[in-house]
């Protein structure tokens, strides 16, 4: 996978270091060599006007460097039973060469699939069979990563692996391992950028940017060209040069012992040999001698959409901290200047984007706008202009920027819990700084930008500077781009049916010698001590109204987080005429309340650094929220006021509207949003509330009016079958005492009952298509309705499909992608409502081996249970019952889990129950299972993609007439 960076995301993860519970990670032994040793200890790094001194909390860390040069840090963290790891390689798309773009990104996923002494799929396997969550990793511009976590009894095994992919993999790799995986990542491309609405903008971005020889000029996912010119000895030579000890970090969190850890790292790291020496980048910011304006037609866009970018700064720079306050003020919230200008008074939009994004060697400024379908981008263009101005005029205001401030530290909590999460931040600190404690300046950093800086870095990157302009619309519409917009060169690929065939290829061949070693590497690491897995203490309480609340007290970390499920608030009880006023009531609810504005709303609860939010699915309704520990209280009476006092604003209420269209006309080109909404109305009756995905059609949406909220407020929020669900350093007495003020007053009333159909049940396999003329890629949705949460079976269809479609390693994912590289991902799985459920497949494939595709899935679905063998069965146990540890680290898991407890009323050791039922399960039962659930022949297929090219080669899969959805 590849992903941009932005400095917020940094610091995010930075400063949630601060406030870990961690303990002394171990004395700076020798663990076998020499080794150079630092240690650290960031204390009260959380600490600032907004946040209490009781609060702070602190990580300790210890690195160490081998004599080869590799970095090694270690965390220990013993609140879950949990270790990660972390491999950061100092490379990304900015080492590449022009013509040979993406090669990182390429390289990322060659090395997950073999190495000398795991074997072809072998890290992966082990991962799985462990209990662990998954191996993965990501490219940016400047570096590589690749992580698991795992139960801690597994820990020395995933050193092991580790090791092996960084020492021992080169001599696995031969020319069609390659061409096949370009085909992966190819198909990756199409998902995320060609296949999309808007996906091309970073790319115009880019080349517009920086300069041919600059290595941001480039993506890091690369060109489809520069992808299939890969050759084997290109693989080689930038393994030799970058994937060494010495451009690496390892670093490895949780609960283990320091003292072991070490000297396993010397035992399985330490021979492998020191690379050439690495000259640091350098830094080149981008240069606009004048502003730029390009534009394009996109063939996915519905809306136009303006972006401006203006130079900036890479990471770390003094100035992005200040940069980045500036750029959130801008549209953050209500009073934001250019939410102001263009949202509220001239109503060009419904939403802003304001962002910096920061790499090492460069950064840019964001302006994003989607505006609404027609509009001229000169207007937009105009009022943008307007909105700085308006900030020039009136500036930011000291209690705006103790907002900020406070939003961003208290965020940056969140990641704490995990151990993964971590370790990524810790080596990541470690490439870019040379220093894992980087965090203590990080967050002085941030602390100590002043109003000044802020009017400063305005002045010095915006204010009057150059910028580039990109226009994009849709096909056909170019009378709304940016006057004297230039058109933008992008090369469309052509889907060519039969032009690209299966690759074949051996992965089990073995003719490399083996790599020497001082140690047999050939052997897997054994268990370590056995991991207990802890129950967490639940309690009950009820209020006299008739709310049921579940808690579990956890003091890991300084916030609390709680979700209020309403039974009646949600989408199936609105009408088919006006789907769309259960969505719009809850998000008005968000406006204001009858003593606060919006914007005095917004402001009390950022202040607070808490987070407010009221949704709705198709079952319920939910307020979900998360606070420091010591303003729950505060927090909570803000969510009575939004409950109890809704302010009705007319102006809002437009606005919402006016968004609703707009996220109306942008999903409607959507290929992914199709998909859903046609399997959708293929799975429910026209007269099937359930039938509606998202607001609905825009005509129904235009008959909503104010009091269509009013009354389904009045008729559908009551106490009466609410659940109130809570996690955090709060006891049970606290949470009473705090919610009386909203029980006391809610009003109980009697929801009236609901008759909502069941879906339609295919007798046969029966094929629907959607055409997407010129789609690079066709959307394969497949599926039927299915037993429910509360099934008797439902726990065990979810191990039974555990193999099938739940991890990388499944049977599908193993065939399509690894095996065909057909696709980027595909999965499959049972999902259970409270009285309904469904099984479904789930897919993007390259447009001309759609047929291809739906027969591999048919057959694997049809063969899935008669080929399950006992060895199976044994590795699913192990899988499944081990990885139990890694299912209530945070606590947003733990919310989840009171989530399921209290809806569909589980015992509280339901996930116990569903281990051992699992382990008691015969292969006898499971292939039961299978044929009862699994029915391909049985099911719905709905296809998204190109029908010019692909409508008649789908007839032959022998599923009868095609039923075609927009003929």
């Amino acid at each position: 996978m590849f992903k941009y960076r932005t400095h917020i995301s940094i610091l995010s993860l930075a400063l949630l270091l601060a406030a870990c519970s961690g303990e002394d990670a171990g004395h700076a032994e020798r663990a076998g060599g020499d080794v150079s040793t630092e240690r650290s200890i960031a204390n009260n790094a959380a600490n600032s006007s907004n946040t209490s001194t009781e609060n702070a909390l602190s990580i300790a860390y210890e690195k160490i460097t081998l004599d080869n040069g590799l970095d090694v840090i270690f965390h220990v963290d013993r609140s879950d039973p949990i270790v990660a790891i972390d491999l950061a390689v100092h490379v990304g798309s900015a080492r590449e060469v022009s013509g040979r773009t993406g090669f990182a990104h390429l390289f990322e996923h060659l090395l997950f699939l073999d190495s000398e002494n795991l074997g072809y799929g072998g890290l992966d396997a082990m991962n799985t069979r462990i209990g662990g969550e998954g191996t993965n990793g990501f490219t940016t511009n400047d570096m590589t990563q690749y992580y698991q976590a795992v139960p801690a009894d597994g820990l020395e095994k995933i050193i092991w692996a580790e090791a092996d992919k960084l020492g021992y993999f080169i001599n696995t790799v031969t020319q069609p391992v390659i061409d096949n995986e370009k085909q992966v990542v190819k198909n990756e491309k199409r998902q995320r950028v060609d296949n999309q609405p808007y996906g091309h903008n970073f790319y115009i971005i880019g080349k517009a940017l920086y300069s041919e020889d600059h290595p941001y000029n480039w993506q890091v996912i690369g060109s489809l060209a520069d992808l299939e010119a890969a050759t084997l000895q290109d693989v080689k030579d930038f393994y030799t040069k970058w994937y060494v000890p010495n451009n690496v970090t390892v670093t490895i969190a949780g609960d283990f012992d320091v003292a072991q850890a070490k000297t396993w790292v010397e035992t399985y790291f330490g021979e492998i040999p020191r690379g050439q020496d690495i000259k640091p980048n350098t830094r080149r910011p981008a240069v606009l001698e004048r502003s730029k304006s390009i534009y394009y037609e996109d063939s996915f866009a519905k809306v136009p959409q303006i972006t401006r970018v203006w130079p900036g700064v890479e990471a770390y720079h003094p100035d992005s901290y200040a940069l980045n306050i500036l750029m959130t003020y801008l549209s953050d919230g209500k009073n934001a200047p250019l939410n102001q200008v263009l949202i509220d008074e001239k109503k060009l939009t419904s939403g802003v984007g304001t962002f910096q994004r920061n790499s090492e060697l460069a950064g840019e400024a964001f302006v994003i706008i989607r505006a609404n379908a027609g509009q001229d981008l000169d207007d937009v263009s105009a009022a943008i202009d307007e909105g700085f101005a308006r900030f020039e005029d009136k500036g930011m205001s000291q209690k705006d920027l103790d907002r900020i401030k406070t939003q961003f530290e208290v965020g940056f909590y969140g990641n704490l819990e995990s151990a993964l999460g971590k370790s990524i931040q810790l080596g990541e600190y470690n490439i870019f700084t040379g220093d894992p404690g980087f965090i203590n300046k990080d967050i002085k950093n941030i602390q100590s930008v002043s109003l000044s800086d802020v009017q400063r870095v305005y002045e010095t990157y915006i204010k009057d500077k150059p910028f580039l302009t990109t226009s994009i619309v849709r096909k056909g519409e170019t009378a709304l781009i940016v006057e004297g917009a230039e058109l933008a060169e992008i090369v469309e690929e052509k889907i060519v049916q039969g032009a690209e065939t299966d690759v074949e290829f051996d992965p089990t061949l073995r003719d490399f010698e083996p790599t020497p070693s001082k140690i047999d590497r050939t052997i897997e690491p054994p268990y370590g001590k056995a991991v207990q897995i802890p129950s967490p203490n639940i309690w009950r309480a009820k209020t006299g109204n008739g709310v049921e609340i579940y808690g579990i007290e956890d003091n890991e970390t300084p916030l609390v987080s709680f979700s209020l499920r309403l039974d009646g608030a949600g989408g199936n009880r609105a009408s088919l005429d006006k789907p769309a006023v259960a969505d719009l009531t809850a998000s008005l609810l968000e406006k204001g309340t009858q003593n606060k504005t919006t914007a005095e709303l917004e402001n009390a609860i950022k202040e607070l650094g808490s987070t407010l939010n009221i949704a709705v699915n198709k079952e319920s309704g939910f307020v979900t929220g998360t606070s420091l520990i010591r303003n729950f209280d505060a927090t909570m009476a803000l969510v009575r006021e939004m409950l109890l006092e809704p302010r009705w604003d007319e102006e809002e209420f437009e606005t919402l509207m006016r968004s609703a269209r707009n996220n109306i006309d942008q999903s409607s080109a959507n290929p992914n949003f199709i998909a859903r909404r046609e399997y959708n109305s293929v799975l429910y009756a026209d007269d099937n509330i359930m039938s509606v995905t998202g607001f609905g059609e825009r005509e129904k949406l235009d008959q909503v009016t104010l009091d269509d909220l009013k009354a389904f407020y009045h008729d559908n929020y009551t106490p009466n079958g609410a659940l109130f669900r809570i996690v955090g350093g709060v006891s049970e007495a606290q949470v009473k005492t705090t919610l009386a003020p909203l029980v006391k007053n809610w009003e109980s009333k009697t929801l009236p009952a609901t008759d909502i159909g069941l879906p339609n049940v295919p007798e046969k396999a029966t094929l629907y298509f959607y055409d997407i003329p010129d789609a690079k890629q066709s959307i394969l949705r497949l599926g039927y309705p299915s037993v429910p949460a509360t099934h008797p079976d439902y726990f065990k269809l979810q191990a039974v499909n555990y193999l099938l479609g739940s991890i990388y390693t499944s049977a599908l994912n193993t065939e399509l992608r690894v095996n065909k590289g057909y696709t980027y991902g595909i999965g499959s799985g049972f999902n259970g409502g409270i009285d309904r459920g469904g099984f479904f497949v789930s897919t993007s494939v390259r447009t001309n081996v759609t047929h291809e595709s739906l027969e591999l899935i048919r057959d694997i679905l049809s063969n899935y249970g008669p080929n399950f063998t006992q060895e199976d069965l044994d590795t699913l146990k192990n899988a499944r019952i081990k990885g139990e540890a890694l299912n209530s680290e945070t606590r947003n898991a733990k919310l989840q889990m009171l989530g399921d407890i209290s809806y569909y009323r589980y015992d509280d050791d339901y996930r116990a129950q569903a281990s051992k039922a699992l382990e008691a399960m015969t292969l006898t039962e499971f292939k039961r299972l299978a044929s009862t659930y699994i029915t391909p022949d049985k099911m719905f297929y709905v296809v998204i993609g190109d029908g010019a090219t692909q409508a008649e080669r789908l007839a032959e899969l022998g599923m009868g007439d095609i039923i075609k959805l927009n003929p």
